[in-house]
């Protein structure tokens, strides 16, 4: 275990399957208990990225008072998907099923993706059954979070498949042909589709940060995504960040962007929890 100014930090192994051992670090408040716990699922085009890619934000939460569990999961070429909607599904049912292992007590649940990570955690929100685990004793829990955040996501992978496929962008073309096996997944597995299809099970309270010069997402995207989470029945805030790129808390946790979306997000949980 590492401790760090007012939070306590470890790696726990919570999924071995198909001979792959998957972790998550653990970031706590030190010597805290009964606080907020959230799941965080990363970035990285799906295909990249791990546990401490979101660090700055997991830490600062922490240092705010909440739990946070960030996860890794299975990425191409070891699997692609659905495996990593698997391993949210499961590590959500896994958390709440092993908080009083980690010496927690929750007072509420919730969840934090950024990019390819808020695409993951979207999927999972709306329909959290839809990728449950065959293990008997986890699916006995709920997959529902209480409240969740995501930050420049890919709430239309579809939309942005055809937007880097329009401008020629190589990285990101090629990430989205390692996870996902066709067009028709991507409209499968799809947030913005799954709210305008009528399809979502469940619309907790959301909080979704965007800068305008994303080059990874049209930000224009967020509002089209607020406005179809609106009319479901959902409650939104959707805090837009003029000049930010993508990735803006992450790439420079010093700029004025960073600051301000952290304490939106710490605001955030702190107003869905109740916490001082």
């Amino acid at each position: 275990m590492q401790v760090e100014a007012s939070v306590e930090t470890r790696d726990i192994e919570y999924r071995r399957v198909d001979g792959v051992t998957l972790l998550g670090r653990l970031y706590r408040p030190a010597g805290a208990s009964r606080v907020p716990v959230m799941i965080e699922v990363h970035g990285g085009g799906w295909t990249s990225g791990d546990r401490l890619n979101n660090a700055a934000i997991n830490q600062a939460l922490a240092a705010a008072g909440v739990a946070v569990f960030a996860i890794d999961f299975r990425m191409p070429p070891v699997a692609a998907y659905p495996a990593a909607l698997e391993d949210v599904a499961f590590a959500i049912r896994w958390l709440k099923a092993n908080t009083a292992q980690l010496g927690l007590a929750p007072t509420a649940f919730g969840g934090i993706g950024t990019s390819s990570g808020g695409h993951l955690l979207l999927t999972t929100l709306l329909r959290p059954d839809d990728h449950a685990p065959a293990d008997v004793g986890l699916r006995r829990q709920s997959g529902d979070l209480e409240f969740a955040i995501t930050c420049w996501p890919v709430a239309d992978p579809l939309a942005r498949y055809r937007m880097v496929t329009a401008k020629g962008i190589s990285n990101l073309i090629d990430a989205h042909r390692a996870f996902w096996p066709d067009e028709a997944a991507m409209e499968k597995a799809n947030p913005q589709m799954m709210l305008d299809r009528g399809e979502a099970q469940y619309v907790p309270p959301l909080l979704m940060l965007q800068g305008t010069a994303d080059e990874n997402v049209e930000h224009a995207r967020a509002d089209m995504f607020a406005d179809s989470y609106r009319a479901c029945g959902g409650h939104i805030e959707l805090r837009k960040y003029s000049g930010a790129p993508h990735m803006f808390i992450t790439r420079d946790p010093q700029s004025a962007a960073a600051r301000e979306g952290l304490a939106a997000i710490i605001g955030f949980v702190r107003k869905q929890t109740g916490l001082g």
